[in-house]
């Protein structure tokens, strides 16, 4: 591996700019995380049209900035006030905050600013070790395998999303009529329009992100948001101690690992890598029961795995151009918004966008470790503000921001359009991710189908025959049919159980 356009890297990202909007980044990411109920996705979103007057790379640190630094903002409040404002924070939730209610509040936040920052950097250098590998690997790709891999990462973030698997797979749907709205790239007829000139060259990907993460967020917790937020548990003795760190420092390891592998498959992400962190440590543990009553392994291995899985799912986007979750779809179109397309050129053609962003998340997560403990007490105090307050500011700069896109009022339209879908979507219980990335992957799904079609002459066996798609498509259908005969199993298994078999539950736990 060549190592000169690594060290390259660490010279975009020491220069003033980038590194004031890395920064800037983290600390918004930070604040974001603090907030219930935002996100990253949805900041980012309502964050696009600030990206237009940026350098590339200089925006793309900012946005990454962000998202890892979400990670660590949400553990704050599930510590603290037993209120998760991140997803992937809901499990740290457990022994968090029954840490804190034992008066060791500084413990809990000083083990996960420790783990997170371990973990993010763990999954940094495999990043960097990983990216070029993939991205060479990539190069082998052509319309057949881009094809299959478009469905493989579809069908995953459908099978894993927050919501049912049923809704999943409704929301990915019609992501993908989405997609197709406007002229068809082949035969140049237009499709959906319904005659309106501005659904001509079909819908643009920031209204739709604005709507679904930005506007239908903040419409949904406005509606949610009506508990009373209980006074914070006073902060002290931030740093742990070397028992605490000895303690803990097996569950860092492997959240380390398991978060970078899950961060890279496509649904993965840091979310489902917190929860399976979790699992494993309390699987491990010689003495479960201390689970959820303050064991401090159940907040390093979550906090670990969930920033180690923010890092690594960037691997999928900048090396195969498919974003791995619904944040990495919304960078994605920051991306191509800048001019830049993801993919396996991008190591190559601009590396120093490429290790710009890799490298600026080195400097980040050393920013979030010093800043993560003094600034609590301000992330407390922001909790106090009324969200009545906040909820008309955020929508007036949605509103403003997606206007100065293309100066058209029929994107402020789409906003509204999709901002009111997307409040229906999170209460009825449909999690918007698997639309979003059906929407972004549904083009190249599209244009690389019809491209094999053309290749094999029409004969989709064609698809078999080669071993990479071949391959790709084999995963997705063991994927597709896993959760019918993992059904099918445990439909069997009562009536297969023997009549003296003993009934206590307690061996299942």
């Amino acid at each position: 591996m060549d190592f000169a356009p690594v060290l390259d890297g660490f010279g975009v990202v020491l220069e003033p700019t980038n590194l004031l909007y890395c920064l800037i980044g983290v600390v918004i990411g930070m604040l974001v995380g603090v907030l219930p109920g935002l996100g990253p996705a949805a900041t980012i979103a309502i964050l696009l049209p600030v990206t237009f007057g940026i350098e590339p790379v200089t925006a793309i640190i900012m946005l990454a900035g962000i998202f890892y630094g979400a990670q660590y903002g949400g553990t704050i409040t599930s510590v603290l006030l037993r209120l998760p404002g991140e997803a992937s924070s809901v499990v740290t939730v457990f022994d968090g905050h029954a840490l804190a209610r034992q008066g060791r509040a500084g413990t809990a936040l000083g083990v996960a600013a420790v783990g997170s920052f371990i973990g993010g950097t763990v999954s940094i250098i495999a990043l960097t070790l990983v990216a070029p590998v993939v991205a060479g690997f990539a190069l082998d790709f052509g319309p057949p395998e881009y094809t299959a891999l478009a469905l493989l990462g579809i069908l995953l973030v459908a099978t894993v999303s927050s919501g049912g698997r049923l809704k999943a797979v409704i929301a990915a749907c019609v992501g993908l009529l989405l997609a197709t709205v406007g002229r068809d790239s082949f035969t140049g007829a237009e499709r959906f329009t319904f005659e309106n000139l501005s659904l001509a060259d079909g819908l643009d990907f920031v209204p739709i992100a604005m709507g679904l993460f930005g506007l239908g967020e903040i419409l949904y917790n406005l509606e949610e948001r009506h508990r009373a937020v209980h006074a914070p548990t006073k902060v002290a003795n931030v740093w742990p101690s070397r028992a605490d760190l000895r303690e803990s420092s097996g569950a860092i390891g492997r959240g380390s690992v398991l978060g970078f592998i899950l961060g890279i498959l496509p649904g993965g992400g840091a979310t489902l890598a917190s929860l399976a962190a979790y699992a494993l440590e309390k699987r491990r543990s010689r003495n479960p029961e201390r689970f959820g009553k303050g064991a401090v392994e159940g907040v390093a291995a979550p906090e670990t795995a969930n920033n180690a899985a923010a890092t690594s799912s960037f691997i999928p986007l900048l090396t195969l151009g498919i974003p791995a979750n619904a944040t990495m779809a919304v960078i994605f179109g920051a991306l191509l918004i800048q001019g830049v397309s993801p993919g396996p050129q991008l190591v190559s053609q601009e590396p120093e966008l490429f290790w710009g962003v890799v490298n600026s998340m080195y400097i980040g997560n050393i920013l979030l470790l010093i800043m993560s403990i003094p600034l609590v007490g301000l992330f407390v105090k922001i909790l106090r503000v009324r969200a009545t307050i906040l909820a008309p500011i955020t929508v007036l700069i949605t509103l403003v921001g997606v206007y100065t896109v293309n100066n058209d009022v029929f994107d402020i339209g789409l906003v509204i359009v999709f901002g009111a879908l997307g409040y229906l979507m999170k209460k009825f219980g449909f999690d918007p991710g698997p639309l979003v990335l059906a929407f972004v992957l549904g083009s190249l799904l599209e244009d690389s189908l019809r491209r094999s079609l053309l290749i094999f002459d029409g004969d989709a066996t064609g698809f078999l025959t080669r071993p990479i798609s071949g391959t790709l498509l084999a995963l997705f259908l063991l994927v597709a049919l896993l959760p019918p005969v993992r059904a099918a199993l445990a439909r069997r298994g009562p009536t297969s159980r023997p009549a003296s078999a003993p009934h206590d539950t307690k061996e299942l736990v």
